[in-house]
């Protein structure tokens, strides 16, 4: 769904755009940030480079007027091909999701293999989004990988301008997301020495000025800049303005457990922010992330939001159904490289299938089954998925709490609670891929067939088991399928 004027950001930049800059490529497109960059530079008239890991009909529809392009910051040659013909680049690249033990020295490899390309093709700039933090303190290793990765784009000859941000306020951010559950699934919240520690948010809107405001005033290229909003609040102070800003009672006490483990746990049990990146906010959260100059207000003089505007305009967002980007949109890391079901050598030797005829039309019928999922839930039976889901969260996995970025409106690679669209086919054909924890890889989809003058509804679960757990697993949960899907297809059809 394309964004129209009311959704775009940059309307009251004080910069001039400059399209005839040429090619603007942005990286992680598909990412939070990046999803909203790409229609605020194609509104200003820019030709844009999109850079994808995957091919995907989706993209072509979400930005018609951009070059799609297929490459990995981890494959040179894919690098060289993305970066053909372009003036200049936004790197919007990290490597947060794959957990502490993998990001560090992707997050490098890729700054590298990007510079280097860079310098080959005769970028003439590079715009990097990075994070704050005092380096003379020790700093967590996601802060320490985004300073890492700054140093590292520096290094080459082509001019690098680095914006430095702590978390980002927005509908769809993994940080509101994350404090927006905690005060509303908990009643208690018990406080750490760490949760007092001085934080500077900034909302999403401002980020994208920022970024766009930099591009257009070439006196920026090569320089570094802290960006912020209003507030300098500690952890415990936006947990407490949330929670009065949902009318939600809560009592806040001090804890002397400072291990970060438990809590992170914990979030991940009850939120829809997956464990890598809880673990990855939480260390954070000891380093105190507050600008150190406001110099970028010497190149761009518009007032940031405050803490309360951000969290507004980010609840409005979700009221109003109109969320573009969430961080779920790249979680799981690899969910891009997942074997799709045509994609498999033969067909999966586990089906389980049922119908009904029905005279509603293809186009009802299948509106009905694009608003399955999330906070309406899966009409009937909701409490065996919301059990599939539980056990998914204490597993580390995905859960149902991801939800979806939207009731109304489905896209290719949208995500349904712990499964993700994989085609989409309108008024024909929905196909999900769990990427939920189990043995095996599992499909479900929904079908609507011409016969004469009705229509067969038909959902088929499609399971590719692995070793004797995986048959073990699909033979447990068979008796389920009778009942959860006849009574699926019957509500969907009820709906209409």
């Amino acid at each position: 769904m394309p964004l129209d004027n009311g959704d775009l950001f940059c309307h009251d930049l004080p910069s001039r755009p400059l399209p005839e800059l040429g090619k603007i490529l942005v990286t992680g497109a598909t990412g939070y940030i990046g999803g909203r960059l790409v229609p605020e530079l194609l509104a200003r008239g820019y030709k844009v480079k999109v850079m994808v890991r995957e091919a995907s009909p989706e993209h072509e529809e979400r930005w018609p007027h951009a070059e799609i392009v297929v490459a990995d910051a981890l494959d040179e040659d894919s690098l060289a091909k993305a970066l053909e013909g372009v003036h200049s680049a936004f790197y919007l690249i990290h490597s947060m999701l794959f957990g502490r033990q993998k990001f560090e020295s992707m997050d490098i490899q890729a700054a590298i293999n990007f510079r280097e390309a860079a310098e080959e093709k005769d970028i003439k700039r590079i715009i990097y989004l990075g994070g704050l933090g005092d380096v003379q303190t020790p700093l967590s290793p996601h802060l320490k990988s985004r300073m890492e990765v700054a140093k590292e784009l520096n290094r080459g000859k082509v001019q690098t301008t680095i914006l430095r941000a702590a978390i980002i306020i927005g509908s769809g951010s993994a940080a509101y997301e994350l404090i927006k559950n905690l005060v509303t699934n908990f009643r208690i919240l018990f406080i750490p020495y760490w949760a007092r520690t001085e934080c500077q948010p900034i909302g999403i809107r401002d980020v994208i000025k920022y970024l766009v405001g930099v591009l257009e005033i070439p006196e920026t290229a090569g320089k570094s800049f802290d960006i912020g909003g209003r507030d300098i609040l500690t952890y415990e102070m936006m947990l407490r303005i949330l929670s009065d800003l949902l009318g939600k009672k809560i009592l806040f006490i001090s804890s002397p457990l400072s291990w970060i483990l438990p809590y992170a746990y914990l979030a991940n049990l009850f939120t829809p922010v997956p464990g890598p990146i809880i673990l990855c906010l939480l260390e954070g959260i000891k380093n105190k992330v507050v600008c150190q100059n406001d110099e970028i207000a010497r190149f761009l003089a518009f007032q940031p939001f405050s803490f309360k505007e951000a969290v507004l305009r980010a609840m409005t967002r979700d009221e109003q159904d109109n969320v573009h980007t969430r961080w779920s949109d790249a979680y799981p890391p690899a969910h891009y490289l997942a074997i799709k079901l045509h994609e498999l050598e033969s067909p999966p030797p586990y089906t389980s299938s049922y119908s009904l005829i029905t005279r509603k039309q293809a186009s009802l019928l299948f509106r009905s089954i694009c608003r399955i999922g999330g906070k309406k839930g899966w009409y009937l039976n909701n409490w065996l998925w919301h059990l599939r889901g539980i056990v998914d969260r204490i597993l580390m996995g995905v859960g149902t709490l991801r939800g979806r970025r939207s009731y109304s409106d489905l896209r290719i690679n949208d995500v349904i609670d712990f499964w993700r669209v994989e085609n989409l086919e309108d008024n024909k054909r929905l196909l999900l891929r769990a990427e939920m924890k189990l043995p095996g890889k599992a499909w479900l989809e929904f079908l609507i067939d011409r016969e004469e003058d009705k229509n067969r509804l038909s959902v088929t679960a499609y399971y590719q088991p692995m070793g004797l757990t995986g048959k073990i697993y699909w033979y447990i949960f068979l008796p389920f399928h009778y009942i959860i899907f006849n009574d699926l297809l019957k509500q969907i059809e009820k709906s209409v």
